[in-house]
């Protein structure tokens, strides 16, 4: 790639000689000598970066450097001081210079500081990029989803952002969220972090299951040279990268006991010391955890501490399986159909009555995840416009045990009376409940459902316990 420097210089020569000298290194050259010389070659030249002397005729650098600031706050601009302009050079940094040099000026020099200048560019905007990437399809806005369990969790989400907006210091508490596989755990982090107070700081996610449990606390709090075989040489943690930020600790029921000492005194004091170090140092981090993994079961069987727990549980968030969600499965499933059909050129695509009841009979065991593979899988094996119920082989599955089921059918096709949904499962919650001695959790599981799920299904019935 060939970056396009501007140079404004009034001692021709000298201009000349940094001219040569760049464009024989790969760069393509302007050079400027006035004031209005300058900006106009600037408007139409475009440059990736300023090379501005502080000595002009009829004026100084400085007041250059401000006009080409209100062009393109952006650009970067080398200042060229004397020697005896220091106070000159330190007013230009101010003033938004990204760095200077003294005159005379070395031309090796004068390449070492375009690179580094160049290059800490291009990363500054690569992080802009990720940071505008990661935050893209966050905002609550734009949650698909009419539900109750969903209104319930934007407007939880809405009262813990004002609620931190708040905050009259910078301890923001600790957030658990939990949820099955594919609920969207993650985009309910990226929400507290990107719509809250600390949306303009880094986010960090590290998956607490992708990393051997060995390698998890360095890749955390970050090691010194020799602290082990491989530390060639001092690393810093996600804990100090995500500094004013938030760090999201994905599959957090995956650490290590080792590792939960540690995350817990980061918790309550903020402090954090690199492997092999000996200095403790003060961050400021807002912790957000995830997990599909039942934490107080954990807790209770000795695998998970308890402090870490209640100090990670301070806000809890739970999102919803698809399954509870009603009708937000077609919601969903028009939405991704229409995304999926724009992505490869297959546009006005429908679903027809019979895929429609079949997505809404699955009980998506992989939710909102399993449901936008299912319509782009969809999407690629249609032959027509109209998607019907056999681009959905294995949600069959839902039909054969519904066919399957005693005699639910026979008695429906027998007397031809209607089949009350909402009944059978009333019938079926108590039955498990009744079998299980109340014990929701064991019901739970005989159903093949989340705890959480059964406690909302109880709700819904307003099922009482009949056990005393």
């Amino acid at each position: 790639m060939t970056h396009a420097i501007l140079v404004i210089e009034h001692e021709a020569a000298f201009a000349k000689s940094v001219q040569t000298y760049l464009m024989r290194e790969g760069y393509e050259v302007r050079l400027a000598d006035t004031v209005n010389g300058a900006l106009q070659a600037f408007d139409a030249f475009r440059p990736g970066i300023v090379v501005l002397d502080y000595n002009l005729p009829g004026t100084n650098g400085l007041e250059v450097l401000t006009q080409l600031k209100q062009r393109d706050a952006k650009v970067p601009v080398v200042i060229l001081t004397d020697h005896s302009s220091i106070e000159v050079a330190v007013q230009a940094m101010k003033l938004g210079a990204a760095d200077y040099l003294a005159k005379p000026t070395a031309m090796g020099e004068l390449k070492l500081v375009i690179d580094r200048v160049l290059k800490r560019d291009q990363i500054t905007s690569a992080l802009a990029y990720y940071q505008k990437r990661d935050a893209h399809g966050v905002a609550l806005e734009s949650w698909m989803g009419e539900s109750r369990l969903m209104r319930e969790l934007k407007a939880t989400v809405t009262q813990i952002i004002a609620s931190e907006r708040a905050l009259t210091d910078n301890d923001a508490p600790a957030v658990l969220i939990t949820g099955e596989t594919g609920t969207g755990k993650e985009l309910i982090a990226r929400a507290l972090h990107f719509s809250g107070a600390r949306a303009d700081k880094p986010f960090v996610e590290i998956n607490c299951a992708s990393i051997p449990s060995n390698l998890l606390e360095a890749e955390l709090f970050g090691y010194e040279r020799g602290a082990f075989t491989d530390a060639k040489e001092r690393k810093h943690g996600l804990v100090e990268t995500a500094e004013g930020g938030t760090l999201f600790l994905d599959e957090i029921g995956e650490v290590a006991p080792a590792v939960q000492v540690k995350l817990l005194k980061l918790l309550e004091e903020k402090r954090v010391r690199r492997l092999g170090g000996v200095r403790e140092q003060q961050v400021n981090v807002r912790i957000v955890a995830a997990t599909n993994r039942d934490l107080s079961a954990m807790v209770r069987d000795g695998s998970f501490r308890a402090d870490l727990y209640y100090r990670l549980r301070i806000v809890h968030v739970n999102a919803p399986a698809l399954r509870d969600r009603d009708d937000d499965v077609l919601l969903l499933a028009h939405h991704f159909l229409t995304q999926q059909g724009e992505r490869y050129g297959r546009t006005g695509l429908s679903l027809d009555a019979q895929a429609a009841n079949l997505l809404r009979a699955h009980t998506w065991p992989g939710n909102v995840r399993e449901l936008r593979n299912a319509i782009e899988q969809a999407v690629l094996l249609a032959t027509g416009k109209t998607i019907g119920a056999d681009q959905f082989p294995f949600c069959n599955a839902v039909v054969a045990q519904t066919a399957a089921a005693p005699s639910i059918a026979k008695t429906a096709m027998a007397t031809d009376e209607r089949i009350d949904l909402s009944e059978r499962e009333r019938d079926m919650l108590e039955k498990a409940l009744l079998q299980t001695g109340w014990n929701v959790t064991r019901a739970a599981r005989l159903l093949g459902v989340s705890r959480d799920t059964l406690r909302y299904r109880i709700e819904k019935h307003q099922i009482q316990n009949t056990i005393h």
